[in-house]
C-alpha cells in the first residue's frame, strides 16, 4: 500500500495549542503530513485546492462544510478526522453520500465539561461565590448565606441528556454521591441501568432534583425546552447548570426567575455570545458566570488531536473507529 497522504488543515495559532510534540512525532510515523502554513482557515475554495491527493484529512474548528463543490476534488479522502466537537456545521450529505469515514473528539471535551458541571454545581450548592463575596465587601465574618447549604452526597442529581457529557458526568455525580436522575427520551431503559441513572418525565425530574445540569443538543426538540412554566418547577433553592447551548433555555424567563432570587445558576453559554456588557445578568449576585469555556483546559485541548490520530492509526490498520460518526447519528447530536 502506497504511503498515506495526510493533510491537516488546522492553522497557526490553534495548532500549537491541541497539537503536542509527541502526537506530532506520532502523526508523521503514519505517512506524509501536509500542514495548513497560511495562518488563516481555509475558505472552501481554498481548501478543495489542497484535496487532490489527499487520503485523510485531519481538521478542527473553523472547517468549512464538505459539500459537493469541496468533494469533486477529493480523488482520494477517505477519512474525516475533526480534532473539536460538533461535526453538523460541515459534514455533508454529500461527505457521507460518497462513503467518507468521519470521525470526531467531542467526547474528549466531554470530559473537561463535565468536571466543569460538577464543580459549578458543588458551587451553587455550597455557595462559595457568595461567602466570597462577603468576605471582599468586608462583611462581619460571614457565617450565613441567602439560602441553607447542602452537600453533594445523596443530593438528587437530575441530568437533562445522556450523550458523551451527561454520561459522564453521571459517572462523577455519582462518584461523589449524588443520588442521579436523567432525561433523555432517547435513552433506552437498559442503557440507563447501565450507568446508574434513574430516568424519569422531564417535569418529575425539574421539581424532585435540587441540582439540575444541561446537556442537551440544539435540535428543534430542545429549542427553549425550559421556559417559563418548566423553571418555575424547581424547588427553592435549587441550582441550575447549563455547559451546553443556551438554545436549551429561555432566557428572559431564567432572568425572571433569578431575579427573584429563588434558586441559583451557573452559565457557560449564553444567547448572544460575548454576553453583551450591560446584559442583566451581570448584576445578579445568584448566578455563576463563565465564557463558554467549560471544556477548554490543557489537557482536553491536547487530547483533541491525540484521539483523532489514534483514530487515524487505527483506520490504517483496517480496525473498526471508536469515535465515528454515522448519518442517522446527526440527527440526536450536538
Amino acid at each position: 500500500m502506497p504511503e498515506p497522504t495526510i493533510l491537516v488543515s488546522i492553522p497557526e495559532p490553534l495548532r500549537s495549542s491541541i497539537l503536542t510534540e509527541t502526537t506530532r512525532a506520532e502523526l508523521a510515523g503514519l505517512g506524509r503530513v501536509l500542514y495548513n502554513e497560511d495562518g488563516h482557515n481555509w475558505s472552501a475554495r481554498e481548501l478543495a485546492g489542497r484535496l487532490p491527493g489527499v487520503d485523510i484529512l485531519l481538521a478542527s474548528w473553523g472547517l468549512p462544510p464538505l459539500d459537493e463543490t469541496v468533494l469533486a476534488q477529493a480523488d482520494r479522502l477517505s477519512l474525516v478526522a475533526y480534532a473539536a466537537g460538533s461535526v453538523k456545521g460541515w459534514a455533508t450529505d454529500a461527505l457521507f453520500g460518497q462513503g467518507i469515514a468521519v470521525t470526531h473528539a467531542a467526547h474528549r471535551i466531554a470530559d473537561s465539561v463535565a468536571e466543569f458541571s460538577l464543580m459549578a454545581a458543588m458551587m451553587g450548592l455550597r455557595q462559595a461565590a457568595e461567602l466570597d463575596r462577603q468576605i471582599r465587601r468586608g462583611d462581619a465574618w460571614p457565617r450565613e448565606t441567602p439560602q441553607p447549604t447542602h452537600e453533594i452526597r445523596d443530593c438528587p442529581v437530575g441530568l437533562l441528556g445522556m450523550g458523551y457529557v451527561g454520561q459522564r458526568a453521571a459517572a462523577l455525580f455519582r462518584a461523589v454521591g449524588a443520588d442521579v436522575w436523567a432525561y433523555d427520551p432517547y435513552l433506552p431503559p437498559e442503557r440507563a441501568h447501565k450507568l446508574g441513572v434513574r430516568l424519569a418525565p422531564l417535569d418529575e425530574l425539574l421539581a424532585a432534583c435540587r441540582v439540575i445540569s444541561i446537556h442537551l443538543p440544539v435540535t428543534e426538540e430542545t429549542h427553549h425546552l425550559l421556559g417559563a412554566r418548566e423553571l418555575a418547577l424547581l424547588q427553592d433553592g435549587a441550582v441550575l447548570v447549563n455547559t451546553a447551548r443556551a438554545w436549551v433555555v429561555d432566557q428572559d424567563a431564567l432572568l425572571d426567575e433569578l431575579r427573584r432570587g429563588r434558586f441559583w445558576a451557573a452559565l457557560d453559554v449564553f444567547d448572544p455570545e460575548p454576553l453583551p456588557p450591560d446584559h442583566p445578568l451581570r448584576s445578579l449576585d445568584n448566578v455563576l458566570l463563565t465564557p463558554h469555556v467549560a471544556g477548554r483546559t490543557v489537557e482536553s485541548y491536547a487530547g483533541l488531536t491525540a484521539t483523532m490520530v489514534a483514530e487515524i492509526a487505527r483506520f490504517l490498520r483496517g480496525e473498526p473507529l471508536r469515535h465515528q460518526v454515522t448519518h442517522e447519528m446527526l440527527a440526536t447530536m450536538a
